[in-house]
């Protein structure tokens, strides 16, 4: 589709071929190094919780639901607009499901099924390692993903307990990012510098693990 899109507006086209590189191979790939031979699927966690307990009320699912906005679908087929449109007769049923799941410790089989979208790292790809497999799961997976975060991961983050601290942390909590790491090194240096001839900073490249490169 985009080949035709590009050829209409006149720009140059771009060749995602990449010798040697097919959809199975790159499969072939991502399974190799991403499945565990020895794992063991854990018991289900027995407890004696209510599993009538409201972790999430409808109010919030309502809202979410209704702010949805334009976004890939997903393996189950359930897109965001058709999610968005039906908020009102969707988020009981849903709010029911997220609860079971949350009071229950397990998450459906469906829900963690996913779309792999395959990324190159670099400018020009060689090699199956130059790809980056992005996961496109379903907007429900997503929906209570962020329900989850906002109402216990951050939290957690923003108000830890004395024996964790989180002041060192730049990924995974609020307002973190590559930027907010190189600005903390930056700052950190220039106070070294004040007293110190120089200041030794041992950088590691993780461009092959995460989505941004930091030298």
């Amino acid at each position: 589709m985009w080949a035709c899109v590009r050829r209409l507006i006149g720009s140059k086209p771009h060749d995602d071929h990449v010798e040697g590189i097919s959809t199975e191979s790159l499969n072939n790939h991502y399974c190799k190094i991403s499945t565990n031979p020895k794992y063991v699927a854990p018991l289900l966690k027995l407890t004696v919780r209510n599993s009538d307990e409201k972790y999430i009320d409808e109010y919030k699912i309502f809202g979410v639901l209704d702010t949805l906005r334009p976004t890939a679908t997903g393996v189950d087929g359930l897109p965001a607009w058709f999610l968005r449109t039906g908020a009102p007769i969707f988020c009981q049923p849903l709010t029911h499901l997220f609860n079971l799941s949350l009071s229950t410790s397990t998450v459906p089989r469906q829900w963690k099924q996913a779309w792999i979208r395959s990324v190159a790292k670099v400018v020009v790809p060689t090699q199956h390692a130059d790809f980056r497999p992005i996961s496109i799961t379903p907007v429900l997976t997503r929906i209570i993903e962020r329900t989850v975060v906002q109402s216990y991961i951050y939290p957690a983050i923003q108000q830890p307990p004395a024996c964790l601290t989180f002041d060192d942390q730049s990924a995974f909590r609020p307002t973190g990012s590559a930027t907010a790491a190189i600005t903390t090194i930056l700052h950190k240096v220039t106070h070294l510098l004040v007293n110190n001839t120089c200041v030794i900073v041992i950088v590691i490249d993780y461009s092959k693990a995460y989505n941004e490169r930091v030298v």
